[in-house]
Order: C-alpha cells, then sequence, then structure tokens
C-alpha cells in the first residue's frame, strides 16, 4: 500500500513537470498551444450548449478558470494512476505520460489557425515528464524483482525518493506558475502599450451627474475594466499583434476590401456609451456591462464595399475560429455599430478583443461582439450557421427588455422607515421609459431614473421604501420606450435570452 502512494505520488511529479515545462515553451509558440488550454478549447468547442449553459450559471466569468482546474484533477487522477502502475512495469508508466502528451499536441495542432509548432509544448513537456517518472521509478524500485524496497524499507531512500518527487512538484508548479505569468506579460506587450487612439471624429456627449445615483451596492453607470464581463470561447486570449492584424472583408461584396490595423487608426472615429449584454445571463444577473467605446462605424466599411443581394448576414470571424452572424440590415439601420479599437479611454485590453473587436447595440453578444477580430465574410442566413447557432441557439438575438434589483441584496436585513431599492435596467436600442417596484403583492410603485446618453446603454433606476417590520419580497419591472413591458413569465436564457421579473427577499427588523 505504502509503495502504491509512493507510485501515486512519482506519476503526479511526471504530470507536474510535463504540464509545468510545456506553460513556459506555449509562451513562444503561442498561448493557445499550452496542453490545458488547448484540451479545454476542444472541451469548448464539443461540449453540448446545456452543459456550457450549466457551467455559466454555476461559475459565471470563472467558468474558464473552473474548466482549467477542473481538467487539471482529472489529470492529476490519471497521472497517479499511471504512477500505481509504474511499480509494476516502467512501459506502463512511460506508455500513460505518452499519451498525455498525444492528446495535449493532437488538441493544440487541431485548434484553428495552428501550425505544426502548436505540438511541441505538449511533446516536449512530456518527454521530460517521461525522463522523471524514470528517475524515480528507479529510486523507487530496487533489487531484482523486488518492488518498493527501496522507497519502503530503506529511510534514506525513501528519503532521496521523496526529496526527487517533492523537486520534481515544485519545479513543474514554478513552470507552470511562471509559464502563466509570462503569456499574461506577453498579452500586456509593449505592442499595445505603444498605440494611441486618435481623437475621435463624433465624440461621445459629455455625461451629466444625474446618470450615476452613487448608491451603495449600485452598478456605475460606466463599468470598470477590470469589472467588465467576459464570456467568450477562448480559454486563453489570442495574441495578436497590431503590427500583422489584418480584417479581410470579403464574399458577397461588390468591392472586397483589407485594412490593416494602422489604416482602420486613420479612419474617422465615433465614441459612444453602450452596454453590452450575454445572452446567458439568468434574470437578476451581471453578466452585461457599460462602456465608453471608441471605433469605426461599419456601417461606413458596409456602404464602401457594396454587399449584394442576398447578403443578410455579416459572418465575423475571430482569429482562433469563432463566428458570429450579425443581420446585415441591423449593422446599417443608423445604429452606432462599431469596429472598436477603444474602451474607457484606452487601447482594448487583450481580455476583451485587441486589437479590434465589434460592439453592436441591440443585440446579444454571442450574434454580434466578436472578439479578436479577423475577417468578415458577407452571407446569408440560409447558407452558413455561425458557432452558437450550430449549437441550438437562436439567429435572431435581439436584446430583450429586463431589470435588476442591486440593493437591497437578496436575504439583506434592513430597519424599518426609509430604505434605498435601487438597480439598473436595460432595453439596447429602444431604451427604457420607465420602473416599476412592487413590495408582496402590492400595487406597483414607479421608480426615478437616472439620466442616460442615449438609448443604448442601461440606465439606473431608484425607489424609495417605506419599510414596515415583517419579511417582504421586492420585484421589478421595466417598460421600453415603445410601451411593451418585459415578460413576467420565467424562461430560461435559452435559446434567445432569459424572461421574468427580477426579485428579492428583505427582512425588516
Amino acid at each position: 500500500m505504502k509503495t502504491r502512494r509512493y507510485g501515486a505520488l512519482a506519476g503526479l511529479a511526471a504530470a507536474a513537470v510535463a504540464l509545468g515545462v510545456a506553460e513556459p515553451l506555449a509562451v513562444l509558440t503561442g498561448a493557445r498551444s499550452a496542453p490545458l488550454v488547448a484540451v479545454g478549447g476542444v472541451v469548448v468547442d464539443t461540449v453540448p450548449a446545456s452543459v456550457k449553459e450549466f457551467a455559466v450559471r454555476a461559475f459565471y466569468t470563472h467558468d474558464k478558470l473552473a474548466l482549467l482546474v477542473g481538467t487539471g484533477l482529472l489529470v492529476a487522477v490519471f497521472a497517479a494512476v499511471v504512477g500505481i502502475l509504474v511499480v509494476r512495469r516502467l512501459r506502463y508508466g512511460l506508455a500513460g505520460v505518452a499519451l498525455l502528451g498525444v492528446v495535449g499536441a493532437v488538441a493544440a495542432v487541431t485548434r484553428h489557425g495552428a501550425s505544426w509548432v502548436y505540438a511541441l509544448p505538449s511533446v516536449i513537456g512530456a518527454l521530460a515528464g517521461m525522463g522523471v517518472l524514470t528517475v524515480l521509478r528507479g529510486r523507487l524500485v530496487a533489487g531484482a524483482g523486488r518492488v518498493g524496497a527501496t522507497a519502503a524499507d530503506d529511510p534514506a531512500g525513501r528519503r532521496r525518493f521523496l526529496q526527487f518527487a517533492g523537486g520534481a512538484l515544485g519545479v513543474g508548479l514554478v513552470a507552470g506558475v511562471g509559464g502563466r505569468w509570462l503569456a499574461a506579460r506577453r498579452n500586456l506587450s509593449v505592442a499595445r502599450a505603444a498605440v494611441t487612439l486618435p481623437v475621435p471624429a463624433s465624440p461621445a456627449v459629455a455625461l451629466p451627474a444625474a446618470v450615476d445615483f452613487r448608491v451603495r451596492d449600485l452598478a456605475p453607470f460606466v463599468t470598470d475594466v477590470r469589472d467588465f464581463y467576459r464570456i467568450d470561447t477562448a480559454l486563453s486570449a489570442p495574441e495578436v499583434d497590431p503590427a500583422s492584424w489584418r480584417l479581410r472583408i470579403h464574399g458577397r461584396v461588390r468591392n472586397p476590401l483589407t485594412l490593416t490595423y494602422q489604416q482602420l487608426l486613420a479612419r474617422p472615429m465615433i465614441e459612444r456609451y453602450i452596454t453590452l449584454a450575454c445572452v446567458s445571463n439568468e434574470v437578476g444577473g451581471n453578466l452585461i456591462s457599460n462602456a465608453r467605446w471608441l471605433g469605426v462605424p461599419i456601417k461606413d466599411l458596409l456602404d464602401e464595399v457594396e454587399p449584394l443581394d442576398g447578403a443578410d448576414q455579416l459572418v465575423s470571424r475571430s482569429v482562433d475560429g469563432f463566428t458570429a452572424g450579425t443581420p446585415t440590415a441591423l449593422l446599417r439601420d443608423g445604429r452606432d455599430a462599431m469596429l472598436a479599437v477603444g474602451m474607457n479611454g484606452q487601447p482594448l485590453p487583450v481580455a476583451h478583443g485587441f486589437p479590434v473587436r465589434m460592439v453592436v447595440p441591440g443585440l446579444y453578444g454571442y450574434v454580434s461582439a466578436t472578439k479578436w477580430l479577423a475577417e468578415w465574410e458577407l452571407s446569408s442566413f440560409k447558407d452558413f450557421d455561425a458557432y452558437w447557432v450550430r449549437r441550438g441557439w437562436a439567429r435572431q438575438a435581439p436584446i430583450k427588455t429586463e431589470s435588476r434589483i442591486d440593493t437591497p441584496l437578496d436575504g439583506a436585513t434592513r430597519k424599518p422607515g426609509p430604505v434605498v431599492v435601487a438597480g439598473v435596467a436595460w432595453a439596447q436600442h429602444r431604451g427604457v421609459g420607465k420602473v416599476e417596484v412592487r413590495v408582496d403583492d402590492g400595487p406597483w410603485r414607479e421608480a426615478s431614473l437616472g439620466a442616460v446618453p442615449s438609448i443604448d446603454t442601461w440606465r439606473q433606476w431608484n425607489w424609495q421604501w417605506d419599510a414596515k417590520p415583517g419579511r417582504h419580497r421586492l420585484w421589478v419591472r421595466a417598460t421600453d420606450n415603445g410601451g411593451q413591458t418585459q415578460p413576467e413569465d420565467e424562461a430560461s436564457p435559452a435559446p434567445d435570452g432569459a424572461t421574468g421579473w427580477h426579485n428579492v427577499e428583505v427582512t425588516v427588523a
């Protein structure tokens, strides 16, 4: 039994070295070539949509970290089993580590845009792991056919084995964490820091003080970049050098066009406050944020390339292969859809699409907000289904009217008397005209609304509640500028966005 434990430790040490060596190598070959990232990417692309929806519900913006941790735990279990087997035969253990390397290499080279060098981190890491396993097995097994004699029976041998295994685990951990750190540092590179954003030809309007009530726990009108939600299919943000970035516009167009980053920056820019929302957002969820975006109007580019008859869908592709399908007509109807290069006065963060992404008011992100943009193809909905449409989500995805209570929090306790009830409401590209609050089964009371710069942002609201002792349930609903009130019927996010009235329970005592 003791020898099996030592064998399991040997397997874990070998796997740690294999993965640890692969991480810094992936800094050179590309972050998406790291074994855990590559395998995780395959998982993201192949698991059913219902599983992804569950992951977003359970982990929200930490879904990618949860996947990587889960994958790492599975690898650890497999490695422990391999280590137990290596006590019997060295070739069993070597075959197990080699299998890990093959899986990682195949996953890496089959990613969109990958080359053969994507296999190197997994292959070299596996060779390093096999070397460590061979040494540890030699220290674990002594004498002809006597299993575990050195490690289990001899204190000095056991100490040497544990020192080497512990050292290998430490090296693997340090190399892995260091590789992740280097990858992040490379992402936030000199290239991004050197970008000078142009002055917009059409700047955003100055925000009046009344846009933000500045109530505790109420989401601020402008979301800090660090707090802006991120939901996408990339486990590791693609590294795109703006010097080599190109946008190819082709398909059903009269005038195909290819733009460099500098050519894009030289075009007239608009600056707008626009709220983005994820279709996976549950009622009352926080997968929605608001920022000040800088970019080139998409309508101008489409007018220049002249879409042909029947080109009712613009298919946007990311450098990692993700696709979104946006109705061409909506991109040309006058809304401030843009190819964004700036966010809250700075070049786009890498995690949010640097160097160029799409921002389209009024549409859920999965059909409009492609990050790390590389290609536009004018097509039709009957000829092509984009990434999430193939997985059962709706082709047309206008953002639904919704509202949320930010304060009091669900389960909060308040003293009797005046209580501020506040939150946000949104109906992008229609605008919020009214927000109402109800206590228990009482009448709906109209809330005060914050100012907004346009119909493309969310809107803060608040209401003064004269709270009476007891346990109460607060409800909220919003009505857009067209007079349509958000539906009461509850529906899950799939296939085109959640519905229902958000509510919280508050104890007054």
